[in-house]
């Protein structure tokens, strides 16, 4: 059996967004690129045929994955979440324990995260360490920079 792949509705949205951008934009582009070279003459020696093929190669993979996810994705939203434990979509308030700073994690899919703007992947080790906590619980997390330990402020869904 297949595993889905969680993803919020605006996540879904960009990875469609994405799709048709490679493909009416990107690809067509990519065609025109391969004309000019090949009109150039001697395909063997032309470096411009080579670079267009080859780009082709990854935009053709780069639709196929973004395709693949989609067709396995389960959009969750947010907002229709009811929880006192940290799932998947969760927004959680953290206090570092050590130094008492306060964060914020939109816990997200995976093509979603993006630290800058306090989204988090669902497979990073703060959220695989969060999942299932409650207000109030203690965690510890193993990071790349050492272990950080947390205490969980606020959980919602918005």
């Amino acid at each position: 059996m297949t595993k889905k792949i969680p993803m919020t509705p605006d996540g879904y949205k960009r990875l469609q967004e994405k799709l048709k951008y490679l493909k009416q934009v990107e690809r067509p582009k990519n065609v025109q690129d391969i004309e000019v070279a090949r009109d150039k003459g001697d395909l063997s020696e032309n470096a411009e045929y080579d670079a267009a093929k080859e780009r082709q190669g990854h935009l053709s993979q780069q639709i196929q994955e973004i395709e693949h996810k989609l067709s396995l994705a389960q959009v969750i939203d947010p907002k229709t979440i009811s929880s006192d434990r940290v799932v998947f979509g969760a927004t959680v308030t953290l206090s570092n324990i050590d130094n008492e700073e306060e964060v914020k994690y939109f816990i997200v899919g995976t093509d979603e995260s993006d630290i800058a703007s306090g989204k988090i992947s669902i497979e990073s080790p703060i959220a695989r360490a969060l999942i299932g906590k409650e207000e109030g619980d203690e965690i510890k997390v193993n990071t790349p920079g050492g272990t950080r330990n947390f205490e969980i402020i606020n959980i919602e869904f918005v």
